[in-house]
């Protein structure tokens, strides 16, 4: 293999290899607008789960300090 096939090669795999970090970033960043759009869709869902939860906490508390 001579070095100029060889040295192209490796200039191909160093491209792969940065193309690949830049899909990670963008894979992270859309699973993040997905999160915050799921947020956004069951915001009442999740702040009755969250307040049940809480009074939950308060109430199993209170019985116990008592």
């Amino acid at each position: 293999m001579s070095k100029t096939k060889r040295g192209s090669q490796l200039k191909g795999l160093r491209e792969f290899l940065a193309e690949e970090e830049g899909m990670g970033t963008v894979e992270i960043i859309l699973i993040i607008v997905v999160l915050i759009g799921l947020v956004i869709i069951f915001k009442n869902q999740l702040r009755s789960l969250v307040e049940k939860v809480f009074e939950k906490i308060t109430s199993d508390s209170n019985t116990i300090m008592s």
